[in-house]
């Protein structure tokens, strides 16, 4: 009987583990190693960009201001005597040659002595040869005024058939303004000249000796305007030329604007003032009539010494859109000293000076590259650029020190909110 045949010893072979599981701990290592170069990989800056752009430019001196009546007058008592009590209060309308302001008692306290009595004569001489010329300086100035008034007519016409260039009209404008500015103080200075003509007159009759015995003497208001202030209320003795109110006209304001010396030489008469802050919803415009030749000396809040000068300005604007503006009340003033309508521009804070050059960070893609360029004037918002950049460029808005040529930079997210 044949036995089955044994079956042959399996071949000694040995089993490997996948490709896969032999390579693993390479992987492993590789994404560690990249992990790390990721992790000290330099990130890039986040900045604040801005823009170079093409447009108009105004650069202005801000400063703060005040208003103040350009025409007043002190009422005085031109006589010793007992004065009644005043009942008028500041604010008060009042109407010149109608609205009495004081009444004084004399009661022959006023007696003048020949030396006094000449002296009084010749007040009353003086005061006439003054209201002549205060009358003849008005028809010189309603002249001027009518003069300056055509040709600013004629220079709107020019502007508007596009034959006057702009800087013939502000021109023309500047002095048709000044011209009645003009006008209104030489009828200012007429009103006062009369006033003291009558009081002049009125006390060389109240001191003449021997006269019949006369009523108190009535002072009236020599100008059409408003009480601006009352110094003396009560009854009391007062003596001659004491002073009892201050009277001015509500419509003839001033802007007189404290503006450091360094800034005051660049500022010229007839440069444009906006005037903000000042209680409306919209500023006001002014124009500068004078720069004040003589500075002054002022301490400022952090206690450093400034020279200042006071720059005064004219109201453009009229009294119907600043009906509530009286005297001595604060404004913020933007003198504008420099303008132009085509402008190229960047922004002040992505400019920085090194030695004698201007530079800038220029973004080139995702990097930024140090660049030189040529400045010219700054309103402390945008500056003037002579070369160096172009019309769409971007530049790192205020670089810290992270920022150098050729960093890697980010458009920073600001949140709108």
């Amino acid at each position: 009987m044949n036995e089955p045949a044994p079956f042959p010893a399996p071949a000694n072979t040995k089993r490997t583990a996948p490709t896969w599981r032999r390579r693993l701990p390479l992987f492993a290592g590789l994404a560690l190693v990249a992990a790390i170069v990721v992790g000290l990989w330099p990130r890039p800056v986040a900045v604040e960009i801005g823009q170079v752009t093409r447009g108009p430019m105004t650069v202005t001196v801000d400063e703060q201001g005040m208003t103040r009546e350009i025409h007043r007058y002190v009422v005085s008592a031109p006589v010793a005597g007992q004065l009644e009590r005043i009942d008028w209060k500041a604010g008060a309308p009042v109407v010149a040659g109608k609205t009495v302001l004081a009444t004084l008692e004399s009661s022959g306290a006023d007696f003048l002595d020949a030396r006094a009595l000449a002296q009084a004569e010749a007040a009353v001489r003086a005061a006439e040869a003054s209201r002549e010329a205060a009358g003849a300086q008005r028809d010189r100035a309603n002249a001027a005024a009518k003069l300056a008034a055509a040709e600013f007519e004629r220079a709107k016409r020019l502007r508007d058939q596009g034959v006057a260039s702009v800087q013939e009209f502000d021109t023309a404008e500047m002095q048709n303004e000044a011209a009645a500015q003009d006008a209104r103080a030489a009828e200012f200075a007429v009103k006062v000249a009369n006033f003291e003509l009558q009081q002049s007159r009125a006390a060389l009759m109240r001191g003449q000796p021997g006269g019949a015995a006369l009523p108190p003497l009535v002072i009236t208001s020599p100008i059409d305007g408003q009480i601006l202030r009352v110094f003396q209320e009560s009854a009391r003795v007062v003596p001659a030329g004491f002073p009892l109110m201050e009277l001015g006209d509500p419509t003839d304001l001033e802007v007189r604007i404290e503006v450091l010396s360094r800034d005051a030489v660049t500022v010229r008469p007839g440069d444009l003032v906006y005037l903000d802050q000042w209680g409306g919803d919209y500023p006001l415009r002014a124009r500068v009539r004078v720069v004040e030749p003589s500075g002054f000396t002022k301490i400022s809040a952090l206690g450093v010494e400034e020279q200042r000068v006071y720059v005064v300005a004219d109201f453009i604007d009229p009294i119907a859109k600043r009906p509530t503006l009286g005297d001595s009340y604060r404004v913020e003033a933007r003198i504008v000293t420099w303008q132009k309508n085509d402008v190229l521009q960047a922004p002040s804070g992505a400019l920085f000076q090194r030695g004698d050059h201007w530079q800038t960070f220029v973004v080139d893609g995702s990097h930024a590259r140090l660049r030189t360029v040529k400045v010219g004037r700054t309103n402390g918002v945008q500056t003037e650029i002579l070369g160096g950049l172009e019309p769409g460029d971007r530049l790192v808005v205020y670089p810290g020190d992270q920022v150098v040529d050729g960093t890697r930079v980010s458009a920073l997210q600001i949140d709108a909110r």
